[in-house]
């Protein structure tokens, strides 16, 4: 154990250098270790490291043997880490020096080269830039499939009616198109936000070295298109200081988290015995383990459920930042973990939304029974009263919870009630009422711009095709 300790504080010490004179013990190496997480931006590092290499010999601040050396040596780690060869050292306490110290040992004294003109705040606000833009990217592939399953659904019952709920309770018949292309439009807004902050976050650190930026004459232009950014990032202080573009990410995940459970809650609602609206796949339910008549929508549970460690991520690393001074803490080390969580549990939950939505089954007849149940066609009846005999609104909204009483105390719906029982109510009623009481005259009636008429509904379908095209 003697002979572990003396070897952890030897490598400490090299990689620190000079200034200290004895390394952490087991307790502060526990808490300044970042290995076991910021390992997952091990692709990053090396990225970045050879973009800086290959600046580093075009600027003529090191030799080209040496990078060509550098950029060799870096390929070998990293085929050692994608092959699962790779030890990790906890003694060497982030990705970052792991990298360094194993390519030292592959090609030598070029490996110190390597650190010329930069930083470990810069490398590393650089590689959790190039992973966050990954879970961009990935976000987006994500949020477009799950689009394009609810266009699917959206298409093929653009005509099927159902109810409309306020408060849980029934309110007008809207179609399961319509209902379908409105987590179309929430889902197209993450989108949005997911492509917005990736456009804003898309600056490179690199070369802004501990926070003043650097004395050797570096290409800050060459690196950032070698990585794919768009710019160095224009402020030395804000680039080792910036985690904005993970506070981005993160509030971008959470609305569309939020969205995933409202969908999810509807999922669990409406596969249940009591509303039967629609039947989930065997791919994405399971049975009791007493109950055998069980088929449990756990996916949709799982999805509600998950979202909650995505808030948190977000909480978190806010109260992370809050109080932090420029440039760099040691404090933005506790940025990653709740990253990587929540990227992990959004993407699962998108995976999971879109098969549901994919395979899951509408329940025409049950969704056009209930449709018609709960008085949803009142509304109309108000309206017809406007258009038809001149009424005010807050009349005609009267004379239609009248006749709604009537029908419950008879134990009928509107439809239901005789020409008599309506002009009891008003005597200029007619025949013509009852055109408007069906619930599909009342959803193909619903002609406004992004009303629930199927004629709109389709309309809307052409235009997200075209966008997506």
């Amino acid at each position: 154990m003697a002979n572990d300790t003396s070897n952890t504080t030897k490598t400490s010490n090299k990689m620190w250098g000079g200034r200290f004179s004895a390394g952490p013990d087991a307790i502060m190496e526990a808490i300044n270790a970042s290995i076991s997480f910021d390992k997952r931006m091990a692709a990053q590092d090396i990225a970045g490291s050879r973009a800086h290499a290959a600046m580093l010999a075009a600027t003529g601040i090191i030799k080209t043997n040496d990078a060509e050396a550098i950029r060799e040596g870096l390929l070998t780690v990293l085929s050692e880490i994608e092959g699962g060869t790779f030890e990790y050292s906890a003694a060497l306490e982030d990705i970052h020096m792991n990298v360094e110290a194993r390519l030292k040992e592959v090609i030598g004294e070029p490996a110190g080269r390597l650190h010329t003109g930069r930083s470990r705040n810069d490398q590393v606000a650089t590689d959790f830039k190039l992973w966050v833009r990954d879970q961009f990217d990935a976000a987006e592939e994500s949020l477009l499939a799950l689009i394009r399953a609810l266009l699917a659904q959206a298409e093929a019952g653009a005509d099927w009616v159902m109810p409309g709920f306020t408060h849980l309770q029934t309110a007008q018949p809207v179609t399961w198109g319509h209902h379908m292309m409105a987590y179309v439009e929430m889902f197209g807004r993450d989108l949005s936000r997911m492509r917005d902050a990736r456009a804003r976050m898309n600056e490179c650190p690199l070369g802004a070295a501990a926070l003043a930026g650097t004395s050797f004459p570096i290409d800050r232009d060459a690196t950032a298109k070698a990585l794919g950014f768009d710019r160095p990032s224009a402020n030395s202080l804000d680039a080792v200081s910036d985690r904005d573009f993970a506070l981005e990410f993160l509030g971008a995940a959470s609305i569309c988290a939020m969205h995933l459970s409202r969908f999810a809650e509807e999922l669990v609602i409406w596969s249940s015995a009591q509303f039967r609206f629609v039947a989930l796949s065997d791919r994405f339910s399971t049975g009791s383990s007493i109950m055998p008549q069980k088929k449990n929508p756990d996916a949709a549970e799982l999805i509600r459920a998950k979202i909650g460690r995505i808030f948190g991520a977000n909480v978190a690393l806010m109260m992370v930042m809050k109080g932090l001074p420029l440039a760099y803490s040691k404090d933005m080390q506790e940025d990653k973990e709740q990253v990587f969580d929540a990227a992990d549990n959004l993407m699962l939950a998108l995976a999971a939304m879109e098969g549901m939505v994919r395979d899951m089954t509408g329940n025409r007849e049950n969704l056009a029974a209930a449709a018609g149940s709960g008085f949803s066609t009142a509304t109309d009846l108000a309206d017809w009263l406007v258009r038809v005999l001149g009424l005010p609104f807050r009349d005609a909204h009267h004379i239609t919870g009248s006749l709604v009483g009537v029908a419950e105390a008879q134990g009928c719906d509107l439809p239901d009630l005789t020409l008599d029982q309506m002009q009891a109510a008003h005597a200029g009623i007619t025949e013509g009422v009852f055109d408007v009481l069906g619930v599909d005259n009342s959803v193909n009636s619903r002609m406004s711009y992004g009303g629930t008429a199927p004629a709109q509904v389709r309309a809307q379908i052409a235009r997200w095709k075209e966008v997506l095209e």
